[in-house]
């Protein structure tokens, strides 16, 4: 009798959870409004004006409120588990020589992106060993503001961009 009026009272509980529905919630916004984007591309830097002009690929679409970000490859370093790690740095970069200091920096547009040499007007770039200036390489990235305005994305790290933004090494497009 008792197992009786336990699943009655159970049965009972279970029924009486539903209600009237609730009101209808609003709208949610297009998710592919909110895709993270990027592409590699290795380019030399050279005279006369030190810049360099990559156009971005035809199936990326960047809107007015998208934020896009320049990565430099700054070589190699051998993680704890014994496999090499790139190391990106994320643009502007000062780097300091005995030739003296200059900056990496970039602009972009809706079309392309400017990556260029900067230092103060006595910089002679003529003189950069080529260590500095040729075969780069870039990774851009280009976010949505929803979420490149994330608190917990930090852009100054390169794996937290792409573990906050759902992008893998394979999507990422590598053109010379």
């Amino acid at each position: 009798m008792k197992k009786l009026a336990l699943l009655f009272t159970l049965a009972v509980v279970l029924i009486s959870c539903e209600g009237p529905q609730g009101p209808p919630g609003f709208d949610g916004l297009d998710g592919s409004d909110f895709v993270a984007q990027s592409y590699e591309r290795v380019r030399s830097i050279t005279a006369p004006d030190y810049n360099i002009l990559i156009n971005h690929p035809n199936d990326i679409v960047v809107f007015e409120t998208d934020v896009i970000l320049v990565y430099k490859s700054f070589g190699q370093i051998t993680a704890s588990d014994g496999l090499p790690t790139d190391v990106w740095r994320l643009l502007p970069q000062t780097v300091y020589t005995d030739f003296g200091e200059f900056q990496y920096n970039y602009d972009y547009t809706f079309d392309d992106v400017e990556i260029f040499l900067d230092g103060p007007l006595s910089t002679d770039f003529n003189l950069l060993d080529t260590e500095y200036t040729d075969n780069q390489i870039f990774r851009i990235i280009i976010l949505p503001a929803e979420l490149a305005s994330n608190p917990l994305i930090d852009i100054t790290d390169y794996d937290s961009v792409m573990n906050l933004a759902g992008l893998t090494t394979q999507d990422i497009i590598t053109i010379e």
